[in-house]
């Protein structure tokens, strides 16, 4: 990578302090949950007021090119658009993580890969058995795959709020939990939800991700690297594939080390290196722009589902679809990943952390039912963007990720307490 990515014109000193000052704010993990949360609110109130009209047409606004299969809704743009941002970054930190973090290490990472992995397959099996307890019928079924996300940018804000005494293992955890949950969605997506592909497209997205990758060692310059990423995601959109799993695939096209690691035989050395690497600077880069823009963006354009006041609530809420993704998030998550934990760590030899303690987990476990931002994308593949079944699955997800995340708000908030109380106090640590 070379310092054409971080190219600006000279600032004045107070510019420069307000420009500063705003980057390292929008750095900050709580900043792209709390502008999230302000998204979504705008949102619903829009879709719930007066101005109901001039937001729908807005977000159905049509512009783009449709020789080139690019006449999208503003809410499809941000979705197929935005989200490739998005799902950028996460391709970055899933290499970085792989090459350099916690899951470089398979004893290290096998806890929270287990937990990661209850926490997707139990709360589809509670949604489904749900959904058809109650008489949702075939096509209500579609939605599987909608409570097994985890919003990271929600979750970390939340335990941002309350994390002043807790312990930094807890945080470590959630993360990674969080890493190993989007792969596992992006799989999800790229599987899933790809009924008809166009192999030339393919073929040609294909390519030019390998020039993308070829310009990143050779020529990182971003007047070159932006157009090839563009041309990448067209025509990976134009082929059948959800767009987003371009940003993923340009992601992980991206060097973690700047040099051979031949020379670097620990995990501590690979770490330290990597924090200097193109993966790094990268993530520094674009995490500001994913978090508080494209994620916000996104969030405004599908979280706005009108309710009805306090009965249409409750009717959309005691639906089928609704009642499933809601039980998938909140009782879902926190058995799967419990109990994934619980029977990861009897196996001889694999701990969790030593200063973690089972409310602990079980706070963090609610939390990751926040499935916000990749549960929407994943409603709208299921049964269509407008459709009825999707504004009835806005719902559930707002609901079960709000429910969750007030729960583990309390659970986390008590924990607190606890250490900040107790701070030499020592339980036995999680088996």
């Amino acid at each position: 990578m070379s310092s054409h990515l971080h190219a600006h014109a000279p600032l004045d000193p107070h510019q420069r302090t307000r420009r500063e000052r705003l980057g390292a704010w929008s750095r900050l993990e709580p900043a792209g949950g709390v502008l999230l949360g302000v998204a979504t609110l705008v949102a619903l109130t829009l879709a719930n007021s007066p101005g109901a009209e001039l937001y729908a047409s807005l977000r159905d606004f049509r512009i783009g090119p449709a020789a080139l299969h690019l006449d999208l809704t503003m809410g499809q743009w941000a979705a197929d658009g935005l989200l490739a941002v998005f799902f950028f970054v996460v391709g970055v930190e899933l290499k970085r993580e792989f090459l350099a973090g916690d899951l470089s290490d398979p004893r290290r990472a096998l806890v929270p890969v287990a937990a990661a992995v209850g926490g997707v397959v139990v709360p589809v099996l509670v949604y489904l058995a749900v959904v058809t307890a109650a008489g949702g019928g075939k096509g209500a079924l579609n939605g599987w795959a909608v409570p097994a996300a985890t919003d990271i940018a929600f979750a970390v804000a939340v335990l941002a709020a309350v994390s002043s005494h807790l312990p930094p293992a807890l945080r470590a955890f959630l993360l990674t939990l969080a890493v190993v949950d989007d792969l596992i969605a992006i799989t999800i997506i790229a599987v899933g939800f790809t009924a008809h592909i166009d192999l030339l497209f393919l073929l040609l997205g294909a390519v030019s991700i390998a020039l993308f990758a070829v310009a990143l060692r050779r020529l990182p310059a971003w007047w070159l690297l932006v157009p090839i990423a563009v041309v990448a995601w067209g025509f990976v959109h134009a082929s059948g594939v959800h767009a987003t799993i371009a940003g993923v695939l340009l992601g992980l096209t991206v060097p973690v080390f700047n040099a051979p690691t031949s020379r670097m035989g620990s995990l501590a050395e690979k770490e330290a290196a990597a924090a200097h690497g193109p993966t790094a600077r990268f993530e520094h880069l674009l995490k500001p722009w994913s978090s508080c823009v494209a994620v916000p963006l996104f969030a405004f354009f599908a979280a706005g589902v009108t309710i009805g006041g306090f009965s249409g609530l409750v009717d959309s809420a005691t639906t089928p679809v609704a009642l499933g993704i809601m039980a998938g998030l909140v009782l879902g998550k926190t058995l799967g990943i419990t109990t994934a934990t619980f029977l990861v760590t009897r196996l001889p030899g694999i701990r969790l952390d030593p200063t973690l303690r089972w409310p602990d987990l079980f706070g963090v476990s609610l939390l990751a039912g926040v499935g916000f931002t990749v549960s929407l994308l994943v409603g709208e593949l299921a049964f269509g963007a407008g459709s009825a079944l999707e504004e009835t699955v806005k719902v559930g997800v707002l609901v079960g990720s709000l429910t969750s995340a007030v729960a583990a708000l309390c659970v986390l908030a008590a924990r607190n307490r606890h250490y900040r109380n107790r701070p030499h106090f020592h339980e036995h640590p999680l088996g």
